[in-house]
């Protein structure tokens, strides 16, 4: 698979937009971004950037201040029902219930009963490698495992718009990379289009095709950064000049955004 293509068309446009909160501070400003069909874009900035703000503002659970966002025919008819999945920066699972009832729950909030639900929630379990752990309590994972069942929650309506905050961030190291590593294969065969957000040049050039450089807090597009490398990736691409080389480019834009930040 293929880089997304520029021209690839949007199914969300942000247009000037803004998020001001009660408390009078400004987490985003004049923020203009496209999100494009199929694409894999990596949200890049400091903490408090506004990059989680911004994908509650994508998936509706915040509203904004100012400006608009722009939803194409399509996207905006199915955005009211199912379009969106969400993986938010820790697994939120109900302790008291198993992988396979955790995952069940936005099916059932839906309204579809358990003869229907069940086959959707096995294969998604196969999907991410847990088919063997319907069973299992949350605190019987280990928490890539847990992650897992987070991720398989997010895709079990088949979303077309998957929203990413951060999930691998308190992760060691080498499961953060078999995450990396099994979310692309995920992204390849089901087609979806993804933001992750991240603050981790690292990580975000390694799965994106396409990097959204933030400034510190009030946060905006500062940079965009085209990763041309193909698909799939995997540790050759990790440890090449290639990859060395777009981590230096972006590092340097990230701290000239934070520079441009000092400044204001």
């Amino acid at each position: 698979m293929q880089p997304t293509s520029p021209k690839s068309p949007p199914i969300l446009t942000l247009r000037d937009v803004g998020k001001t909160f009660a408390n009078a501070v400004v987490a985003l400003d004049r923020l203009d971004l496209e999100i494009r069909e199929g694409e894999f874009l990596a949200l890049l900035g400091p903490s408090g950037c506004g990059k989680s703000t911004a994908l509650r503002l994508i998936a509706s659970l915040s509203e904004p201040s100012r400006g608009e966002m722009v939803w194409s025919g399509d996207a905006r008819e199915r955005r009211n029902s199912h379009a969106i999945g969400f993986v938010f920066q820790e697994p939120t699972l109900m302790p008291w219930a198993n992988v396979f009832a955790n995952v069940s729950l936005p099916l059932r909030l839906e309204g579809i009963d358990a003869r229907a639900a069940a086959p959707l929630v096995a294969a998604v379990l196969e999907r991410v490698g847990l088919a063997d752990f319907a069973k299992t309590y949350p605190r019987e994972l280990s928490g890539g495992m847990r992650m897992r069942v987070s991720l398989a929650r997010a895709l079990v309506t088949d979303p077309q718009l998957l929203l990413m905050d951060e999930p691998f961030a308190a992760l060691d190291e080498i499961t953060r990379f078999c995450l990396n590593d099994d979310l692309l294969a995920l992204w390849q065969a089901l087609g979806k289009t993804v933001v992750f957000v991240t603050h981790s040049v690292f990580e975000s050039v390694y799965l994106s095709n396409r990097i959204v450089v933030m400034t510190p807090r009030p946060g905006r597009v500062f940079a965009e950064i085209a990763i041309d490398a193909p698909y799939p990736r995997d540790e050759t691409f990790r440890t090449s000049a290639e990859y060395a080389g777009y981590c230096r480019k972006t590092s340097q834009a990230l701290a000239a955004a934070m520079a441009q930040g000092a400044r204001a």
